[in-house]
């Protein structure tokens, strides 16, 4: 061990890497640097991907109120927008003024005249032509979004028909080389198109480019998205229209899943109609793959691996699905339970989590998703609704939807005569007539899926036990701060130090046992959470962090112990859970070592010298069972864990050295789980937290 007393020592005050950490005045928010030693980090992060808000081939009138309004009262002007067909709902017959107010918009109706992308110095050009496309002239602009600019494109000479390489007027969608989604060549949603072009219900792309400082985009021009239609339809729908929308949404998901990706920003704004006055204005179709990725591997065809970065965020809030706000990797379960939240929006004009504003929206968001249960967020919706977010809100990361049986789901709700629908459904009339028995019947022999978001919390501890060889090992709850001192030091007079400590209802929890290594140790029990002086005179006696524990009340216990492999140590205090700091840290060579709450406040420990050689985060509203399986059956254990009411998280690490397979196993239950202690053949209760599950 150096004699650090003999080194530089330096107080840093640390810069919030947290966007919600409103705590950037705070002394507890501190990395002291105990000794001037530097080595390459372990783990290289990526970073953040670019949030995107997408661009459409379409004129997107915005009226005033997007998003907040409430069920129409008159839900009967359905009919003066869709015209009524037989009493049966609505459908599709656009007059022409609704049309000209949808399809243009007054927002969309300017000429382009020398115009300039946003955020760039290059105007856009007033004629395209790319490749061995017709010549054409930019006329109105339809959208703009993340990733570019749509403008309507008229055909200079020639051109017939409505859509196909001939057409008099297509859309141009034109994004600059130096723009979000180009790295150093065309933009990424080239190749996705160039993959899916002539996929069901994505539109086609007739030729690509790159004319001066723009890559353009020349595809089919469509009509209204069905944020315009709910708009004009008094901010609400009719159940025969949602109905048909889930049928041939889940339709065209199915082939885009198919070919091997996810679209990952379902939402409203993203499926079109058909141009108005055609024979497709009643065809549904997928727009916008900036945010497309990949769910099966090209040359292996397995599914992509799990994984999950916290700060990593892809999709529209609104309609996020709870794994894309976690920061996990997208699969087929995502897009399906973004579109279940577009079917209830367009049904009842609003979600429960609309309405949350600044730096920590995402987060409310979230969180407001994960306690709302099927049950309230479907209330008033017809049970087929309910049912679907049943289905793929509790879909496992790499599970293949039954899309045939979830489409079945909605077939009572739609009309027989299929040209009275206010919608048409071709792809589900491909998969055929005749219907499997609905999701809710199960498969013969098979068992019912566990319920994952019930709505209604629930205090649990949840311990985690490690595999060791036999030593002896001594347990402590329920400990008041006066009994702590008594408690700690019989365990020292037999050779026991203190390997981990947890809090429930301001009283301590601990362990001690002869198998940590240490060979002196200290604590210190404050109503300050993590106390910055006391900590630093312990690191100038050389003891480092080895467990520690907050209070509800904000009280805290810090152990240190010399014996350890720490060379160096760092510490944060954040209002949320800091994962750019730690993966900053990271990358500097420090690993996550000890981590507590108290309250709503996280304290992060992070060391030089572990002897872990990776790590990874699980970080959830709920236990995260299916990320901890994943993560073990890679080889990794969890080396730390704490929560706060809201979220529990999990630092899993992979061991420096070459052992043998480190058997591991979590408990919950709803009190200490003393009775388990003493039954369990395992020989050390390695870490405990207490947390509400929702």
């Amino acid at each position: 061990m150096p004699d650090l007393r003999r080194g530089v020592r330096q107080a840093k005050k640390v810069i919030n890497l947290d966007n919600n950490n409103n705590n950037n005045d705070d002394d507890d928010d501190v990395v002291v640097v105990v000794a001037p030693t530097t080595r390459r980090g372990t783990r290289r992060g990526k970073a953040q991907a670019p949030k995107a808000t997408p661009a459409y081939p379409i004129p997107m009138p915005r009226p005033g109120g997007r998003g907040r309004g409430g069920r129409g009262i008159e839900q009967d002007k359905n009919g003066e927008i869709f015209g009524g067909v037989g009493g049966r709902g609505p459908h599709l017959n656009l007059d022409v003024g609704i049309r000209d107010q949808l399809v243009v918009g007054k927002s969309a109706e300017k000429l382009v005249v020398n115009g300039e992308e946003e955020g760039s110095s290059s105007p856009v050009p007033e004629r395209v032509q790319v490749g061995n496309s017709p010549a054409y002239k930019l006329e109105r602009k339809l959208g703009k979004g993340g990733f570019g600019q749509v403008y309507v494109g008229r055909r200079v000479t020639g051109g017939m028909g409505i859509s196909g390489p001939d057409a008099l007027e297509v859309a141009l969608k034109l994004e600059h080389r130096n723009g979000k989604g180009c790295s150093y060549g065309p933009p990424y949603e080239w190749q996705v198109y160039s993959t899916l072009n002539g996929c069901y219900g994505i539109p086609m792309v007739h030729h690509k480019g790159r004319q001066g400082e723009y890559y353009i985009l020349v595809m089919d021009k469509l009509g209204p998205s069905l944020w315009d239609v709910w708009n004009s339809s008094n901010q609400t729908l009719s159940e025969e229209m949602v109905a048909c929308i889930a049928v041939e949404s889940l339709s065209i998901l199915e082939q885009l899943h198919l070919r091997g990706f996810v679209h990952g920003d379902v939402k409203p704004e993203n499926f079109l109609l058909g141009q108005p006055g055609t024979p497709n204005e009643k065809k549904l179709y997928l727009v916008d793959l900036g945010l497309a990725s990949k769910w099966r591997d090209t040359s292996s065809g397995n599914h992509v691996d799990y994984d999950q970065k916290p700060d990593v965020f892809r999709g529209t809030v609104r309609y996020a699905s709870v794994h894309a706000h976690l920061g996990r990797t997208g699969s087929r379960r995502d897009d399906l339970e973004s579109l279940a939240y577009t079917l209830v929006f367009l049904l009842k004009g609003k979600l429960p989590w609309q309405g949350f504003v600044g730096e920590n929206k995402g987060f409310l968001v979230c969180k407001k998703k994960m306690a709302t249960s099927p049950d309230i967020l479907c209330y008033y919706c017809p049970s087929p609704f309910k049912q679907f977010l049943e289905a793929v809100t509790n879909m496992k990361f790499d599970e293949e939807p039954n899309y045939s049986k979830l489409i079945a789901l909605f077939e009572n709700c739609l009309v027989s005569n299929a040209a009275l629908r206010p919608l048409r459904i071709d792809g589900a009339l491909k998969v055929g007539q005749k219907r499997g028995r609905l999701l809710s019947d199960l498969e013969e022999g098979s068992q019912p899926k566990k319920k994952i978001r019930l709505g209604t919390p629930a205090n649990q501890w949840i311990s985690v036990y490690t595999s060791r060889t036999p030593m002896k090992q001594r347990y402590y709850y329920n400990v008041l701060d006066s009994r702590l001192h008594q408690h700690v030091e019989k365990g020292k007079n037999d050779g026991l130090y203190v390997s981990c400590v947890a809090s429930a209802l301001n009283l301590w929890a601990v362990v001690m046992d002869a198998g940590t290594g240490f060979t002196s140790q200290v604590y210190e029990i404050t109503p300050m959470f993590l106390r910055k002086e006391w900590i630093m005179e312990q690191w100038e006696k050389n003891y480092y962090i080895t467990s520690l524990a907050g209070a509800s009340n904000g009280s805290a216990l810090v152990v240190m112990s010399k014996g350890t492999t720490y060379t160096q140590q760092s510490y944060k205090v954040s209002d949320v859970f800091p994962f750019k700091w730690i993966n900053k840290k990271w990358k500097e060579g420090f690993l996550v070592t000890s981590m507590t709450t108290a309250g709503n406040r996280w304290g992060i420990v992070m060391s030089r010298d572990a002897t872990y050689s990776n790590q990874v985060v699980e970080l959830d509203f709920l236990y995260p069972s299916e990320g901890i399986h994943r993560r073990w059956e890679n080889g990794y254990r969890i080396t730390s864990a704490a929560a706060t009411e809201d979220q529990a998280a999990f630092i899993l690490s992979t061991s420096r050295r070459k052992l043998q397979d480190v058997t591991q196993e979590t408990l919950r239950t709803s009190a200490f789980p003393s009775t388990h202690v003493k039954e369990k053949c395992f020989y050390r209760y390695s870490k405990s937290a207490q947390h509400v599950v929702l």
